[in-house]
């Protein structure tokens, strides 16, 4: 089972050593993935555990906490996808004021060293950290001499002749470009969470729906999309998801509302994951619900028609 820390100071956690890679990880996309894979085997070649370090909130959402950047993954989600990447400890540091304050020589010296016993560590080219973003590679590799680590990178991984990055891909998801999205996470764009009650308006309407929130972390989507749903059954399941803070009833928080067609049954503290194939239209503001449930149909009768169209094209 994959050990959690949240905090730098504290009792060692890795006694006989570690590999550590280091980054944001939001989304988890093929590059990452890469950087994690290289830690983890050699991890494995040298019998230590493996450790992936990372920040919540990153750091770009405490530095601009008015205008936070969006998010592709909750915080819940990159553990429970590090833990199956392999990686034995994984730090999710909590950026503050105080961490912000710490110096390059601090970080190495109090996590690095001190806490996990770094025999290596792996970053990405551009990695920077520590108080004014001072510390980088080459600063990794000195201290790594002085106390006994090594520090290196690997080259980035490149689609289409640009480096695969969490920017491009919320670009390709903001444009509605899945198949991109796809190509850069190594998979189809998907959010997972435990289903919570919500204000049972849907239902109402005849659409009931799956509700996820989003911990108020800013989405990278939103509008409405054709999804399919994972952990209903054996199967995906064909469904029609919102994602936004249903302006037609005045709402404020981002929740993703997965309607699931011919489905009967009470998902209330269930895992899902909804995986989106489509994107329908832009969040709008309706007049009154009866327009919005007359949108409402047409928005699950293409997203039926899309969900087929991809069906037939899986099983061609």
């Amino acid at each position: 089972m994959t050990e959690l820390f949240r905090d730098l100071d504290g009792g060692p956690l890795c006694p006989d050593g570690s590999v550590v890679c280091i980054g944001a990880f939001d989304g988890l996309h093929i590059g990452h993935r890469a950087l994690v894979g290289h830690a983890v085997a050699r991890a494995r070649a040298l019998g230590v555990p493996a450790v992936a370090l990372s920040f919540e909130p990153l750091p770009r959402e405490f530095f601009a906490a008015d205008v936070p950047p969006p998010r592709l993954q909750l915080p819940r989600m990159k553990l429970r996808a590090l833990s199956a990447l392999g990686v034995d400890v994984v730090g999710l540091l909590r950026f503050n004021a105080s961490l912000a304050s710490v110096s390059p020589e601090d970080f190495v010296q109090r996590l690095l060293v001190a806490r996990l016993g770094a025999r290596e560590v792996w970053v990405g080219p551009d990695f920077r950290f520590g108080r004014a973003r001072a510390g980088n590679l080459d600063l990794l590799r000195k201290m790594g001499g002085e106390l006994g680590f090594s520090a290196h990178t690997i080259a980035p991984v490149e689609i289409d002749g640009s480096p695969v990055s969490s920017t491009r891909i919320r670009a390709a998801l903001q444009s509605g470009d899945f198949a991109t999205a796809t190509r850069l996470l190594g998979k189809p764009y998907s959010i997972a969470g435990r289903v919570v009650h919500g204000k049972q308006l849907g239902r109402t309407l005849g659409y009931p729906t799956a509700n996820l929130r989003f911990a108020n972390k800013v989405p990278a989507l939103r509008g409405i999309y054709a999804t399919w749903v994972h952990g209903v059954g054996a199967l995906p399941w064909p469904s029609v998801s919102s994602f936004g803070t249903r302006p037609t009833v005045d709402g404020k928080e981002p929740l993703l509302e997965a309607h699931l067609f011919d489905f009967d049954g009470d998902l209330y503290g269930k895992l899902i994951e909804i995986e989106f194939v489509a994107r329908l239209r832009d969040e709008e503001k309706f007049p009154d619900l009866p327009t919005l449930v007359v949108q409402m149909d047409r928005d699950a009768a293409q997203a039926r028609h899309i969900l087929m169209k991809t069906t037939e094209r899986a099983t061609a």
